[in-house]
């Protein structure tokens, strides 16, 4: 009696694999964006800390571009995201979809911070 696996039960078992890498894969790249909202994070309480620090200095807040915090206003190829700050302090990062490093996804998110600490955007991990 020859011993072994039928054609049947190699189908299935690639079959099966095949249905556990495309999940896997899926949850992978959600992990991927998610470990690069770090950079924006770290970018944002940066620049709310220099922005509070020109209030003090000079009394109003400024332009991100104005901070000289290194934080790039358009997408650069080596930041995931590009920021912007208003005149009342808010910093906001907004997810790269063309150039520097582009996300997966069609649109960009955003992610901001305000002036009081305040964490608020769009959902987009």
């Amino acid at each position: 009696m020859k011993r072994g696996f039928t054609l049947v039960e190699l189908i299935i078992v690639i079959i099966i694999v095949g249905i556990l890498a495309s999940i896997g894969l899926t949850q992978y790249n959600k992990v991927v964006e998610k470990s690069r909202a770090a950079e924006a994070r770290m970018i944002l309480g940066t620049l709310r800390t220099a922005e509070i620090a020109e209030y003090n200095e000079g009394g109003a807040y400024v332009t991100a571009s104005s901070l000289g915090v290194g934080a790039p206003s358009s997408c650069a190829s080596t930041h995931y995201f590009s920021y912007a700050c208003t005149t009342d302090g808010t910093c906001t990062a907004t997810r790269c979809i063309t150039g520097g490093k582009p996300t997966q996804g069609t649109t960009g998110w955003t992610k901001s911070l305000s002036i009081d600490g305040v964490w608020g955007g769009t959902a987009g991990y």
